[in-house]
């Protein structure tokens, strides 16, 4: 039985969107620009919405908007006359009063929004935690996505402090983390809670690193071996750098991602772009796990069969060997001398993947030594 989402919330959500959405309508629509009896008419029939749609507010915002309905009447009754100073000086002060209301209640129609999104969601994961563990899914998986979507679209926004306030006293990391390593739910799923995650990051670096840094995410997110998964931790990698790497590089990460290049999977690209990362941002032992991982060996397997069905479509592993020597060379986690050093085991490598073609092997080092874009 499907666990079922009260009304209330629903209607709860809905609504203030559609009076944030009725406030645009306002504010565009009393424009000094739009004069047209057309524009006067759709501009009264917001008005009419708005005040309507506020009675269900708290008083406080509800009073607020009142007032914004009667100054933007008053504002739209009062033209002023072509020639009169005092009546363009009188109407610009009230639409500079207008400007300030419909500020203030935008904002707090924001933070309305911003605590239903958050607890919307942390209400629903925490009603799912309390089901019992080996019993069949109860919760629908539609509106759990659909959920952890909204936050993640007002994250990407941007920050904001208030927002900052409710994420941190609502948990909701930990409730998304444990959706991440939980394979009651699906990839589908799983792979939208990390890139929520992700954006958790991106909102707050300061806040945030430190538990993708302790938790189980990195695991989680190497263990799926999805598209997204991997992507998701491409993206952490380039926010949170060698700390992140060198977490990845003592739980073996680095290894495993080495090794999903071996598999027939939608995901082996983005298991490269994952390695690159890696190599841009890692010490001498990330990058040297890569290579005694095998990773040489892959690409010039991966080059190999690029060259042998080349298209006019575009391979992720069109001279990738150079391409990540490139990057090391290019990378913030190396001294010189060990970019200088590291090239030639690179070198080295290329020569024993390729020793019955001396052909191939001449080409990819000349790639490697005069470099190519990564």
């Amino acid at each position: 039985m499907e666990e079922r989402e009260e009304p209330e919330t629903i209607d709860t959500h809905h609504r203030l969107f559609k009076i944030l959405e009725a406030l645009n309508r306002v504010s565009h629509d009393f424009q000094p620009s739009h004069d047209s009896p057309d524009s006067d008419s759709s501009a009264i029939k917001a008005l009419l919405e708005l005040r309507a749609a506020s009675a269900s507010l708290p008083f406080s915002l509800s009073q607020q908007i009142s007032r914004l309905v009667d100054s933007v009447q008053e504002l739209h009754n009062c033209k002023p006359s072509k020639h009169g100073l005092i009546s363009f000086v009188a109407h610009r002060v009230r639409s500079h009063e207008v400007s300030r209301l419909a500020a203030g209640i935008e904002s707090e129609l924001r933070s309305l929004i911003d605590g239903e999104t958050v607890s919307n969601l942390t209400k629903t994961l925490s009603a799912i935690r309390c089901s019992p563990a080996n019993s069949p899914p109860s919760f629908d998986a539609d509106k759990l996505f659909d959920k952890i979507t909204l936050l993640q679209e007002r994250l990407s926004q941007g920050f904001d402090i208030q927002l900052q306030d409710l994420l941190l006293k609502s948990g909701v990391f930990a409730e998304l983390e444990w959706v991440l390593c939980n394979p009651r739910f699906s990839i589908t799923v799983r792979d939208k809670a990390a890139i929520a995650m992700k954006e958790l990051v991106l909102f707050n670096k300061d806040v945030f690193v430190g538990s993708v840094l302790v938790g189980g995410s990195v695991d989680a997110l190497i263990s799926m071996n999805s598209p997204s998964s991997l992507q998701v931790l491409s993206s952490l990698i380039k926010a949170i750098k060698s700390p992140l790497v060198e977490e990845i590089e003592s739980r073996g990460g680095i290894s495993r991602i080495v090794g999903y290049l071996s598999e027939e999977s939608e995901s082996r690209a983005t298991a490269f772009n994952c390695l690159m990362e890696i190599g841009f941002f890692g010490r001498k032992e990330a990058v040297e796990a890569m290579i005694n991982g095998g990773l040489i060996k892959k690409l010039v397997e991966l080059q190999r069969s690029y060259e042998t069905t080349k298209t006019t479509k575009e391979s992720p592993f069109e001279r990738c060997v150079a391409r990540f020597a490139v990057q090391i060379e290019m990378g913030e986690g190396l001294r010189q001398r060990e970019k200088r050093a590291l090239k030639q085991v690179i070198l080295n490598r290329v020569r024993e993947a390729c020793v019955s073609d001396a052909a191939e092997c001449a080409t990819i080092i000349s790639e490697v030594l005069w470099g190519s874009s990564p």
